[in-house]
């Protein structure tokens, strides 16, 4: 007996393109709002700063820069009194000891409160926390009293001691998500191998908050590198001022005329600094906020 066998070809559906370019076209249409609004943005915030680059360097009648484009105003600013580089050398200092400080203490406060478990734990982080609902300007003056007693007002390094305070709250909290966002198994197989908790730390912990560092290192300098409040109030002396606040006292040198030229030049100097730190560390900045989105 034999059987017939029937093989049946089938015809491929071709599915119509028309849907795919339907969700192509829908796509187009709902992002224009998004890059208009963006474009927006960009616009409103990049305005002011191109304004100010493009003033400092043209002609303008009353500062030192009235013929022809030209850097007179970034001269004016050079020969202000200790000259830029003393403050730029002061506001580099404090900065980067504001860096250091944040850093170190809110590595070691992140690391404990999120791998150990002390009595009042919880009770410590919130008042640390409690800092952030404390106005600035309020602690200003206590905090002068007790660096003068200590011997370190109209100092740098009671200025960066000041900022740091106020820099650990936010620092502190970035920290302890940052580590708890790592799994704990990394810890405990550190261990394993023969490292302590402060061996683990440095040796495996370290490398993995390095986002969450740069985070907080970035906000630390951007804070302490514009600060105006603090040098203020704590300094009194011309050659120990820091660049913003000796940019304020440029404006009204000359019988409180105020020279723009000089004071956008100074604009100009204090956020070129700025730029090139966040472009440098954006893609580390952004990952240290979001590390605390997911755990393990």
């Amino acid at each position: 007996m034999s059987q017939t066998l029937t093989r049946t070809i089938v015809a491929p559906n071709h599915q119509p393109t028309a849907p795919r370019y339907r969700s192509k076209a829908a796509r187009v249409v709902f992002g224009i709002p998004y890059w208009v609004f963006t474009t927006a943005l960009a616009v409103i915030f990049l305005y002011p700063l191109i304004w100010t680059g493009v003033s400092s360097v043209s002609p303008m009648a009353g500062t030192s820069q009235t013929d022809g484009w030209g850097f007179g105003n970034y001269a004016a600013l050079g020969e202000y009194q200790a000259g830029i580089w003393v403050y730029l050398g002061n506001s580099l200092f404090v900065s980067v000891l504001t860096v250091a400080l944040t850093l170190f203490i809110s590595l070691l406060g992140g690391y404990a409160f999120a791998r150990f478990s002390f009595p009042g734990k919880n009770a410590l982080f919130l008042l640390t926390l409690a800092i952030l609902m404390v106005p600035y300007a309020t602690l200003l003056i206590p905090l002068y009293v007790i660096l003068n007693a200590v011997g370190l007002q109209n100092s740098l390094v009671g200025v960066a001691l000041v900022i740091t305070m106020f820099q650990l709250p936010f620092s502190m909290f970035m920290m302890r998500i940052s580590f708890e966002s790592i799994p704990r198994e990394m810890d405990e197989a550190a261990m394993v191998d023969g490292c302590s908790s402060w061996g683990a730390l440095w040796r495996v912990l370290l490398p993995a908050v390095k986002p969450g560092l740069v985070t907080v290192g970035l906000f630390a300098f951007l804070t302490a590198w514009n600060d105006f409040m603090a040098p203020l109030i704590l300094i009194n002396d011309t050659n120990r001022m820091t660049l913003p606040l000796a940019v304020a006292n440029l404006r009204g040198q000359v019988q409180g005329v105020v020279d723009y030229g000089a004071t956008e030049a100074g604009v100009v100097v204090l956020a070129l600094p700025c730029i090139l730190l966040f472009l440098i560390l954006q893609r580390h900045y952004v990952r240290g906020f979001m590390s605390g989105a997911f755990k393990g």
